[in-house]
C-alpha cells in the first residue's frame, strides 16, 4: 500500500528494471513475487496447450502467450498476466515491444503470493481498461471463475468445479475443461 512518503513508480521506472526482474507495476507500486511453483507452471502449460490446439484447429491467428509478458495499461500499471489472448484483428494494434492495451482474454492462476492482486487490484485494472473476459483458476480448490465485461463492469458468468467446463465468449467454441487440468 502506498504511503504519503513513498514514491509512486511509473512505467519509465519499470522499464529501467533488468529484463526478467520479478516485478509488476500495479497502481504505481512495484510489486515483487517469487517465481511460480512447478505445479503453477505445469497448469499454465496445460492451458496454453489446450488453447493453442483449439486455435490451430479453427485457423485462429490471434496472439496467445504466457507470462512473463508485459501488458501496459497506463503509466502506473504494467501487469504480467499468467496467460493472455488477443484476437487476430487486434494484434497489430496492441503488440509492440510489449502489449499496449487490453487483451481480449486474461487467465490468472491463483497462488498464495498473488491471490490478493489477482482478485482485487489486477481484476480492477483489467475491468477498467476493457479486458472482455477474465478467468481466475484456483489450483487448490480445483475450480475456476469466469468474468465477462459488461457496461456495468465485470459480471460473474460461470463458476466451474473440477468436473465442469468454462465456455469462452471471446473464443467461440472453446471450452476449458477443468478435468483436463486437474488430474
Amino acid at each position: 500500500m502506498l504511503t504519503a512518503d513513498k514514491k509512486k513508480y511509473t512505467v519509465d521506472d519499470y522499464l529501467m528494471l533488468e529484463e526478467g526482474a520479478p516485478f509488476q507495476l500495479i497502481n504505481y507500486d512495484l510489486i515483487t513475487s517469487p517465481s511460480p511453483i512447478p505445479a503453477h507452471q505445469q497448469l499454465s502449460a496445460k492451458i496454453i496447450q489446450l488453447l493453442s490446439n483449439f486455435l490451430d484447429s479453427i485457423n485462429d491467428n490471434g496472439f496467445l502467450v504466457s507470462a512473463p509478458m508485459d501488458v501496459k495499461f497506463d503509466d502506473g500499471n504494467v501487469l504480467q498476466p499468467d496467460i493472455l489472448y488477443i484476437k487476430e484483428g487486434r494484434v497489430a494494434e496492441l503488440v509492440k515491444d510489449r502489449i499496449e492495451g487490453a487483451p481480449d482474454l486474461i487467465i490468472e492462476i491463483r497462488s498464495p503470493s498473488t491471490a490478493y492482486y489477482d482478485l482485487r487490484q489486477k481484476k480492477d485494472v483489467y475491468e477498467k481498461y476493457g479486458v472482455a473476459e477474465y478467468i481466475i483458476i484456483d489450483p487448490v480448490q480445483e475450480n475456476a471463475d469466469m468474468y465477462k465485461l459488461t457496461h456495468k463492469g465485470y459480471s460473474l458468468q460461470q463458476k466451474a468445479l473440477k468436473t465442469e467446463a468454462l465456455t469462452s465468449m471471446v473464443i467461440p467454441g472453446f471450452k476449458l475443461e477443468l478435468s483436463k487440468l486437474f488430474k
